[in-house]
């Protein structure tokens, strides 16, 4: 076990390092850079394009640089927990990505935790009782929740919230909390306005994983092993536990892996749609503006996080199926 996890933390820092090579020079592909951009901004504004001032702001960001100069200097930086200067902001990258992470972090995890939950329990019973009302009235849900794209649903909310309830659902504050500090009252604001994102982060990703572990578990209870324990006399709560939905669980583990770097990037769609201050719409303006070395610390973040939650998928998977660490 333990020449395992070194094995999987061995290819975790190579492939961190050639993230972040492919990353950086995959924003560095498009013609222009920032002040490019920033130029033609002002050109179509019809503001006036001073040439001195342009080549003063690229020195100023090091775009005047080669790019592998810029790499290495950016990478020694984050050794030393710096990621650079934001562009468009005027803030360092790490100022801008810790204040979004917070309520990205509580969001994903409240609708991660939420979609497990159900899908682990719902997907249990409709396998059990294949068949009962229950069962079809949860696969129609499942069908049904797959099926509805995660930005129509958020549409179909705020719609919902204008027309019956006269009030705009979307964001996480209310305007008077918005710009004020930390209190209880905000709190509870923000548990108001909770709700809604997720639901619709919560719909598409309990539906899924109900399908998933209603037809692991339902083939797993067709297998022999478990008619000889019943034959044995081994109590049918005993058994399913035991046995079949521990199998059953491989791909709950298995996507802990794509689960984790969502805790940090939400989706980006829903939350342009409902106005969420998370970290999903900053990286989309940073792409968009090419603002390369907040994008790059994002991509970064995304991937490492990505690889530690393959690297805890592995380990996970190791010790609920020891087989797994042989093949």
């Amino acid at each position: 076990m333990l020449q395992y996890i070194i094995q999987r933390l061995l290819l975790m820092v190579i492939t961190l390092v050639a993230v972040s090579l492919v990353s950086f020079v995959i924003i560095e592909l498009p013609p222009g850079d920032y002040v490019t951009s920033y130029a033609a901004t002002l050109a179509s504004s019809g503001d006036s394009v001073d040439q001195a001032r342009l080549d003063s702001l690229r020195k100023q960001f090091g775009l005047d640089l080669p790019i592998y100069q810029r790499y290495f200097k950016w990478s020694w930086d984050i050794l030393h927990g710096d990621f650079g200067y934001s562009f468009v902001w005027n803030k360092p990258v790490s100022e801008l990505i810790w204040e979004r992470i917070g309520l990205t972090f509580v969001i994903s995890v409240s609708a991660l935790m939420i979609t497990w939950i159900l899908g682990f329990i719902i997907g249990v019973f409709s396998a059990v009782r294949q068949y009962s009302f229950g069962d079809y009235l949860f696969t129609t849900f499942s069908f049904i929740g797959l099926g509805i794209p995660d930005f129509l649903l958020a549409l179909v909310l705020l719609w919902i919230g204008f027309r019956y309830f006269g009030t705009n659902v979307g964001g996480l504050f209310s305007r008077e909390y918005q710009a004020a500090a930390w209190s209880f009252a905000k709190f509870v604001d923000l548990l108001k306005h909770l709700w809604v994102p997720l639901i619709v982060l919560g719909v598409g990703g309990t539906a899924g994983l109900i399908r998933i572990m209603r037809a692991n578990l339902l083939d797993e209870l067709r297998k022999p092993y478990v008619e000889t324990a019943r034959a044995k006399g081994v109590s049918e709560t005993r058994l399913l536990l035991r046995y079949p939905v521990r199998i059953a669980l491989n791909p709950f583990i298995s996507t802990a892996g794509w689960a984790l770097p969502g805790l940090i990037n939400g989706a980006t769609i829903i939350s342009v749609v409902l106005s969420l201050p998370t970290a999903g719409p900053l990286l989309l303006n940073a792409l968009l503006a090419q603002d390369m070395y907040l994008a790059a610390s994002f991509i970064l973040i995304l991937s490492a996080l990505t690889v530690i939650g393959t690297l805890i998928s592995d380990i996970l998977l190791a010790w609920l199926d020891p087989r797994i660490r042989y093949q």
